[in-house]
């Protein structure tokens, strides 16, 4: 994929429950950074944000769950929907390092089914964005 300089960004909150959602489109890649809790009460957001990104056709997508302080299993449940409703040529990731991402992803499984990466420099890098 080449690389794109232009980009666009579009930011939601949801501020009661302290989830900032950011997206960001790189040519035809998206990264969709999360920043706070992703829970039962937050997970709907991110589930609209990637419904969007996805009917976007993109080539690449890219969850970056560095600045998640909680990951709870409704967070989770929205990523693998996502990646499942992924076309077959599309690249997917999600960037998790912390005790709060990284390891509940490992621990139910969910790290290669996700291609889970350490970071967002690692996941831009292996996917040219």
């Amino acid at each position: 994929m080449e690389r794109s300089t232009a980009s666009t960004r579009s930011i939601a909150i949801v501020p009661a429950a302290g989830c900032v959602i950011d997206e960001e489109w790189h040519g035809r890649a998206v990264v969709i950074s999360v920043a706070g809790v992703l829970d039962m009460l937050t997970a709907p957001q991110l589930e609209a944000s990637l419904t969007a990104a996805l009917a976007k056709k993109p080539a690449a997508i890219i969850v970056d769950l560095t600045d998640v302080d909680f990951l709870a299993s409704a967070g989770m449940g929205v990523l693998v929907a996502a990646r499942d409703l992924a076309d077959d040529g599309v690249r997917f990731a999600v960037v998790a390092s912390g005790p709060a991402t990284s390891r509940p992803l490992t621990l139910v499984g969910l790290a290669d089914l996700l291609g889970l990466r350490a970071s967002l420099a690692e996941a831009r890098a292996d996917f040219g964005v």
